[in-house]
């Protein structure tokens, strides 16, 4: 039962080395006073617990209320423990509007970092409600619950921080949104494999360094994407089809890519790509992985050559935002509740269209222009922007 504003209520706090039965101990001794419990929340770091129990003061006054304090202390030192009981009225204060998720990742993560994102925090005006931490490898990953400040001017303000400090930070509206059932679409090249698949093609006709180097234009923002492409994939013409499986034999997913789909799916989660590479490469991915969906462009393929050309509607990133809106259809899912995950200009679109746009080892234009970047070369570490810690991923048996 919620104790009223005015209700006169105990705060209980239990602090020492962690061993089990201290939580049933603390309750079993406060049973005999016939209290309501209100609140609690218990931590454990390096094998010291602090527990903390808000609860309703004994009804019958202060000469019960000495006796309960007295036989806690007992207790606590019985079992060597200590505690502190504090008197007050009523439950927690209600948390302030604007609430969400801030996830620090570093690798390390530094004090000095953390000292400076949560003097961000609070120079907002934004309080700290509760700290978490959702992993301690490949990064470590802190969650840190704010309220009193909207979501977009806290993201705003943290995002120089992240920059600056050498850590990655990710602002996130709270809400139940937040663990529904989402779609996940990512770009490929660089996001989800680590190669270009236009590099790998050129290298088995000589002229990867020429191709790379507009590759490297075009992610910049420098090229116009479309005609980029076609003029990279006419220096293919003439090479035979079979290059195709030597080409996918060639392509390395990311670190913690598996990890990544594997538990998006075991989730719920439904997962897709697009690509400004060519389903040659990508439909071979989506088998592989268990993808719900995939685009890309295609090599056309005549008597048994690459003519240098592709076929149907070019995937550029205009095209790659109206595939994210379709995949979305397609599964029911709302655009405020996907995640669009990309490293070049031609994903920019798809970053700002859907709910979360993660940034992945991306180019100074994606990263400042996407609502969150990752920096470090392990995929799977988008799985703790949306609260999912590292035990529940090894829990699901799919860590790699």
């Amino acid at each position: 039962m919620s104790a009223s504003s005015d209700a006169p209520t105990l705060l209980i706090k239990i602090f020492g080395r962690d061993r089990p039965g201290i939580t049933a101990g603390l309750f079993r001794t406060l049973a005999g006073y016939g209290l309501d419990v209100v609140d609690i929340e218990q931590t454990v770091t390096r094998g010291r617990i602090t527990l903390c129990a808000l609860v309703t003061a004994p009804a019958t006054g202060v000469a019960t209320e000495g006796a309960l304090r007295a036989t806690v202390h007992g207790w606590a030192e019985s079992v060597g423990l200590q505690a502190e009981i504090l008197s007050g009225t009523g439950d927690n204060p209600p948390r302030g509007h604007g609430r969400s998720h801030v996830t620090v990742l570093g690798h390390p993560l530094t004090a000095g970092a953390t000292a400076a994102v949560t003097a961000a925090i609070t120079a907002t005006g934004g309080n700290i409600d509760r700290i978490f931490r959702l992993a301690k490898y490949p990064v470590t990953a802190v969650e840190f619950a704010v309220s009193g400040v909207p979501t977009g001017e806290l993201r705003t303000v943290l995002a120089p921080e992240s920059s600056a400090l050498g850590v990655d930070v990710a602002v996130v509206s709270a809400g139940l949104q937040r663990r529904a059932q989402r779609l996940v679409v990512m770009d490929v090249d660089s996001t989800l494999i680590q190669d270009e698949v236009i590099e790998l093609f050129a290298g088995h006709a000589g002229c990867e360094a020429e191709v790379a180097g507009v590759t490297a234009r075009a992610m910049r923002g420098e090229l116009d994407f479309e005609q980029s492409l076609h003029a990279r994939v006419a220096l293919l013409a003439g090479l035979d089809a079979s290059v195709v499986e030597k080409v996918r034999a060639q392509v390395r997913l990311t670190p913690g890519a598996r990890t990544l789909v594997r538990t998006l799916k075991r989730l719920g989660y439904q997962v897709g790509v697009v690509s400004g590479g060519f389903t040659q490469v990508t439909d071979a991915l989506r088998e592989e992985l268990g993808l719900d969906f995939a685009a890309a462009n295609t090599l056309e393929i005549v008597d048994g050559r690459l003519t240098g050309r592709v076929t149907g509607e070019i995937v550029d990133r205009a095209g790659k935002a109206r595939l994210l809106r379709s995949f979305a259809a397609a599964a029911g899912v709302p655009l405020a509740q996907t995640v669009a995950i990309g490293d070049g200009a031609n994903d920019l679109d798809m970053l700002n269209a859907a709910g979360l746009g993660v940034a992945f080892n991306a180019k100074p234009l994606v990263r400042e222009a996407a609502h969150t970047a990752v920096n470090v070369p392990f995929l799977d570490t988008v799985l703790y922007l949306l609260g999912i810690t590292r035990e529940e991923v090894e829990a699901a048996g799919v860590a790699e």
